[in-house]
C-alpha cells in the first residue's frame, strides 16, 4: 500500500457516493411526484428513503472532506474519524427517518386504506428507479469486490475500514429490495382489490431499512470506538523492524485505524543490550523511516524498547488472562 494506492482508494471511494447521490436525486424527485399522483403508500415510503439516500450521501461526502484535514495542536491525530462519526449519524438517519416514516405511513396505511390511483405511474417510476438504482449498485459492488478480493462478504464488511464503500452498497440493495416490495403491494391491491396490501409493503420497507441501519451502526460505531489496523499492516510492520541490525525481537504492535487510509501503530521492540542509547536511536528513526516510505498510510509511529519480559506484564496488565497472545 503506497501514496497512489491511497489516493485510488479515496476517489474510488469519491466516486462511488457521487454515482449514488446523483442516482438517488434523481429518483426521490420522480417518487415524490408519483407518490402525490398515485397516493400510494409503498410508493411514499419509497419516496422518503430515496430522500434520506440523498442526505446521507451528502453527509458522507462531507464526512470524507473533514477527515482529511491536516492536524493541529488541538487535533494531533488529524481529524480521521470524522468520516467514522458521520457515518454513525448516517444510521442514524436511515432509522429514525427513512424507517420511521415508513413503518408509520405503513400502519396508517393499514388502519386506513385507500386505492391506490394511476397505478401503471408508480409501475413505470418504480421500473425506472429499479434501473437508476442497479447501476449505482454495480459501481458500489464492484467497488467493494475489488476491496475485499476472495474475502468473504460478511468478514470482509466487519473487517472494512472504508464506511463510504459498504454504506452505499448497503443502501442501494436496501433501496433495491424497497423497490420490488413496493411494486409487489401495488400489485397485490391491484390484484385483490385490497389496498391494505400497500400499507403492508411500506411496512416491510421500513423493517428493512432499519435492518439495514442497525447493521451499519454497528459497524460504525465500532470504528468510531477505535479499531486495530488490519493484522496484514502489523506483521508487515514486524518484518520491516526484525531487518534492522541490532533489533533482537519484535513483541507486537498496538494499533488503531484513525481513518480508512491512517493508521497509528505503537511498536514494542527488543533491543540488543549491546546497544548504547544513541544507536538505539539511530535504529528507530531507520525504523521509521522504512515503514513511513512503505506505508504512508501510517501517520503516526511509537516505538518502545521492552524486553519480552517486560512485554508480556504489560500484555497481562491490559488484557488481562484472555489477552496472553493479544497484540500490544
Amino acid at each position: 500500500m503506497d501514496g497512489t494506492t491511497t489516493a485510488k482508494g479515496e476517489r474510488k471511494a469519491g466516486h462511488v457516493v457521487h454515482a449514488a447521490l446523483a442516482g438517488n436525486l434523481a429518483v426521490a424527485t420522480t417518487k415524490l411526484v408519483a407518490a402525490v399522483a398515485t397516493g400510494s403508500s409503498a410508493m411514499f415510503s419509497e419516496a422518503v428513503h430515496s430522500v434520506v439516500d440523498s442526505g446521507n450521501e451528502v453527509l458522507l461526502l462531507y464526512g470524507m472532506r473533514r477527515s482529511r484535514q491536516r492536524p493541529n495542536a488541538v487535533h494531533p491525530f488529524g481529524y480521521g474519524r470524522e468520516l467514522y462519526f458521520w457515518s454513525f449519524i448516517v444510521a442514524l438517519l436511515l432509522f429514525g427517518l427513512g424507517a420511521g416514516v415508513s413503518l408509520y405511513e405503513g400502519v396508517r396505511h393499514v388502519q386506513d386504506p385507500h386505492p391506490v390511483q394511476h397505478a401503471y405511474v408508480s409501475y413505470i417510476v418504480l421500473g425506472l428507479s429499479f434501473l437508476f438504482e442497479a447501476v449505482s449498485w454495480r459501481v458500489a459492488w464492484r467497488s467493494f469486490a475489488e476491496a475485499r478480493g476472495s474475502t468473504p462478504f460478511w468478514i470482509a464488511f466487519r473487517q472494512s475500514k472504508d464506511p463510504p464503500t459498504f454504506m452505499v452498497l448497503f443502501e442501494d440493495s436496501a433501496a433495491l429490495i424497497g423497490i420490488i416490495l413496493a411494486i409487489g403491494g401495488i400489485l397485490a391491491s391491484q390484484l385483490t382489490g385490497m389496498p391494505v396490501f400497500d400499507g403492508i409493503a411500506s411496512i416491510l420497507i421500513g423493517l428493512v431499512l432499519a435492518t439495514t441501519a442497525v447493521l451499519l451502526a454497528i459497524e460504525s460505531k465500532s470504528l468510531l470506538i477505535g479499531e486495530r489496523a488490519p493484522p496484514a499492516l502489523v506483521q508487515s510492520i514486524h518484518g520491516i523492524a526484525a531487518a534492522h541490525a541490532g533489533v533482537r525481537a519484535v513483541n507486537s504492535a498496538l494499533t488503531a485505524q484513525l481513518a480508512p487510509d491512517q493508521s497509528l501503530v505503537a511498536l514494542s521492540i527488543e533491543f540488543d543490550d549491546t546497544l548504547c542509547t544513541g544507536e538505539i536511536e539511530d535504529c528507530v528513526a531507520g525504523i521509521e523511516h522504512d515503514v513511513r516510505a512503505t506505508f504512508p498510510t501510517v501517520v503516526a509511529l511509537f516505538v518502545k524498547p521492552q524486553s519480552e519480559a517486560q512485554f508480556r506484564e504489560a500484555v497481562e496488565q491490559r488484557f488481562g488472562g484472555e489477552g496472553a497472545g493479544a497484540p500490544l
